[in-house]
């Protein structure tokens, strides 16, 4: 049965970031100005820039912000926004969000309350596809959660198997466990990283598809009972069970298969009732089998590829469909062109798996090139804080074929500059040049298949040293040089003839010595045993011309106090130049003293004043963006002091704990 159209010119966008700032281009697609909110770590940021209006709703944590359903509806009752848009994360998938925005008179853009619920619930979610007929993976969804009964049926499904929040979604309150032994741990685990998540300790079961690849559908359901879907996409490159890369097509589906999964797809949606945008997952084995896996009720992350590849706006239909629109789409109507390839880009040092990484965007570029775009809510200068997600952005090429389009992304992340925190830029590089992605024959084990020597930390080379060392001195010679009022020319000069300038680099752990000699036309830079030759050129803002080896290049620099960064040649580094760095013992591995990783907030403590651990035994375990860390003893010995408890907020490097080390 239809519904009666819903006006509205007006939408608050109940979210932040690149999202918030792709739902407003959407907005304005069809006529509707947009509302921003914004916490007291946003007031600034591009998200609220980019809207028409803006509202601040209240602290940094995301409780007491994004997350407070009465500050988000006051703030469109005080904007006169008549509907609102909830993004994706937060409470994208929260059916009390949506039930507050109806019954507050206002229009929810996404399903009904009850279609989240029910999809929001995996065990009830599956039980229902079982009943309409969607195939789904063996396991167990009872509603007896108790320890015993979870531990007696893992045991009867087999192992490998994953044990899966119910309420939960991006890889949160997920473990894989391969052996009996290790399930009670994970079960533990996954209770507590689901309930810290979502809200729910609730679990599901399932046997472990391996060698599957990870391929969803996405579907559009009007309020009219019509619903067709819009292909797939692959998404199978993770790390954590998070997506790194997607792409539509999949180069897994062929036609006939796109149509048995599509239409498996579309029986989901019309189960439920479906209304609006949405993404039915499913797990594509070897073989073509394939099985549903959930339903996320929203916007996707990975929705660019869908759009570039179906030249089809979903914010759009999003908007036009819970105005009531009906879908002017048959399913004959959805045509495909080219390929579409997406790689998110993530604040997170992979070298420390993939933690999360927070502090000041020092310098920011946008790649540009022929199907190119990047949707991303970041501005040079902005604070990034342990609160939210550590996606900033994504990187997304478009090509008549799939080689196409891998090349011009691989050339749009090599274009990519960000200088501040860390970020997995030189990763997204690497796995878009791997043999096994080119082929197209991958599957979810990629990363852990194919990507493990990228996981560690790379020593630069003798070249990336000394082309560091020769640019940051270039830079302070040119502005010494323009300080002073002098050519050029002399910036090389000395009245005692050439002689070496030493320097001393540090990354990670280790220091590289250096000796720079300049003869105003041509640095010679000695790493170890090593000369390096190299011609600097003219700089603007942070990139540069340089020539090494007779190949002419370009690259980018940046020197803040003792910090130097460097992107050239394919890789990222950050350098400390040590001479400049003041007077201080440097903190020590293995000295007993626990510093936090990052900002964050202290989850769980496992220990107490006078406890013995030993090296490796959990110590606490600290949330930051959305993810849980657990931090180990790295020496043997007894608690002496403890300086944090369940629920503190931490800030990187703070002292939480000391072990007093067993003498030997």
């Amino acid at each position: 049965m239809g519904e009666q159209m819903t006006e509205f010119d007006k939408i608050l966008i109940a979210n932040r970031g690149e999202i918030a700032v792709r739902i407003a281009r959407g907005a304005r697609a069809v006529g509707c100005r947009s509302v921003a909110v914004y916490s007291s770590a946003d007031a600034d940021a591009r998200h609220v820039q980019e809207a028409d209006e803006a509202v601040a709703i209240g602290a940094a944590p995301a409780s007491e912000s994004y997350l407070a359903i009465d500050k988000l509806i006051a703030a469109a009752k005080a904007s006169g926004a008549q509907a609102i848009h909830p993004g994706y994360g937060f409470l994208a998938e929260n059916a009390d969000f949506a039930r507050a925005v109806e019954a507050a008179g206002l229009v929810f853009i996404g399903p009904s309350a009850e279609a989240i619920d029910l999809m929001g619930r995996k065990r009830e979610a599956k039980q229902r596809m079982i009943e309409a007929g969607v195939p789904c993976v063996p396991g167990y969804e009872g509603a007896d959660q108790s320890d015993e009964v979870l531990i007696g049926e893992g045991e009867r499904i087999g192992f490998p198997l994953m044990v899966k929040a119910s309420a939960g979604g991006g890889g949160r309150g997920m473990r894989l466990v391969e052996q009996q032994a290790d399930l009670h741990d994970a079960i533990r685990g996954a209770r507590s990283e689901a309930a810290s998540a979502f809200g729910s300790d609730e679990l599901i079961l399932e046997k472990a598809v391996l060698g599957a690849r990870h391929v969803e559908i996405q579907v559009l359901a009007d309020q009219h009972g019509h619903v067709i879907h819009l292909g797939e996409r692959d998404c199978s490159v993770q790390r954590r069970h998070q997506k790194v890369v997607e792409e539509a097509p999949s180069p897994a589906v062929d036609a006939e298969l796109r149509a048995r999964m599509g239409q498996a797809a579309v029986d989901a949606a019309a189960a439920i009732g479906y209304r609006g945008a949405g993404t039915v997952e499913f797990l594509l084995d070897a073989g073509g089998a394939f099985y549903f896996m959930e339903m996320n009720t929203r916007l996707q992350v990975e929705h660019p590829v869908t759009e570039l590849v179906t030249g089809l706006d979903l914010v759009a239909w999003q908007l036009r469909i819970a105005a009531g629109e009906p879908l002017a789409l048959a399913q004959h109507d959805v045509h495909f062109n080219g390929h579409a390839i997406e790689v998110r880009l993530c604040l997170e040092d992979v070298t420390q798996d993939f933690m999360p990484q927070t502090g000041v965007v020092a310098a920011w570029r946008v790649p540009q090139g022929p199907g190119i775009r990047v949707d991303h809510g970041l501005l040079e200068g902005q604070i990034v804080s342990p609160h939210y997600d550590s996606m900033v952005a994504k990187i997304i090429a478009w090509g008549e074929t799939r080689d196409i389009a891998r090349r011009r992304l691989a050339a749009a992340v090599n274009d990519t500059l960000l200088f501040g925190p860390t970020s997995n830029r030189d990763f997204l590089a690497r796995i878009l040049a791997h043999p096994a992605f080119v082929s197209g024959d991958f599957d979810i084990g990629f990363v852990g298949t194919h990507m493990q020597q990228a996981l560690g930390a790379d020593a630069p080379t003798p070249a990336h040293l000394a082309l560091a060392a020769a640019a940051c001195h270039a830079r302070d010679a040119a502005a010494l040089a323009e300080q002073a009022g002098l050519a050029n020319a002399l910036a090389g000069w000395r009245s005692s003839g050439t002689n070496d300038t030493p320097l001393v680099l540090g990354h990670e752990d280790n220091r590289y010595e250096l000796r720079l000699r300049h003869d105003g036309t041509c640095y010679e830079v000695a790493v170890d045993d090593i000369r390096v030759d190299i011609q600097i050129g003219p700089m603007s803002g942070t990139r540069f011309d340089y020539v090494l080896n007779g190949v002419a290049a370009r690259a980018d620099v940046l020197c803040r106090g003792a910090q130097l960064w460097l992107c050239a040649q394919g890789h990222t580094a950050v350098y400390t130049d040590v001479l400049r760095l003041p007077p201080a013992a440097a903190d020590g591995a293995g000295d007993g003293r626990v510093l936090a990783r990052m900002d964050g907030k202290i989850q769980r403590v496992d220990i107490a004043v006078g406890d013995r651990v030993a090296v490796g035994d959990t110590l606490l375990v600290l949330e930051a963006m959305k993810m849980e860390f657990t931090i180990t003893a790295d020496i043997e010995g007894e608690i002496e002091s403890l300086g944090c408890a369940a629920g503190d907020q931490v800030a990187a490097r703070q002292l939480l704990a000391v072990i007093a080390a067993d003498n030997l």
